[in-house]
């Protein structure tokens, strides 16, 4: 039996939206805001950690803490997104809209895993 192939995703979050994926039994990640037109997972944890650490902690609306998550995508979903370089050699990230947040989620192999917290003043 072959396995899927799939691809090691990272995600920064704040208190809120790790609530939610909580609430999901760590399986999907909540629709986007109307302001969020865009889901920006990112292929290493460095990066994730990097905004968990220097941009969730410091927002109110992320209850100033962040949460670097890790989990599993089926490749052959992401095939149709390019990979974005937004910074540094690390700072990659796909985009996704937030109409194909729900196939996103479909297409996640097994539980969303935390890695990291970071608390302001960390």
């Amino acid at each position: 039996m072959q396995s899927e192939i799939t691809t090691t995703l990272y995600r920064p979050v704040g208190q809120r939206e790790f609530d939610l994926i909580a609430a999901s039994g760590y399986r999907n990640f909540p629709p986007r805001l109307d302001w969020q037109p865009i889901f920006y997972p990112v292929l290493n944890e460095e990066y994730a950690s990097f905004i968990a650490r220097e941009w969730n902690t410091q927002d109110e609306f992320s209850g100033h803490i962040g949460y670097v998550l890790r989990f599993e995508v089926r490749s052959s979903f992401l095939a149709s997104y390019q990979v974005q370089k937004v910074g540094g050699a690390t700072a990659l990230e796909y985009w996704i809209p937030a109409e194909d947040l729900g196939a996103f989620n479909v297409n996640i192999v097994g539980a969303i895993e935390l890695v990291a917290t970071f608390r302001k003043g960390d």
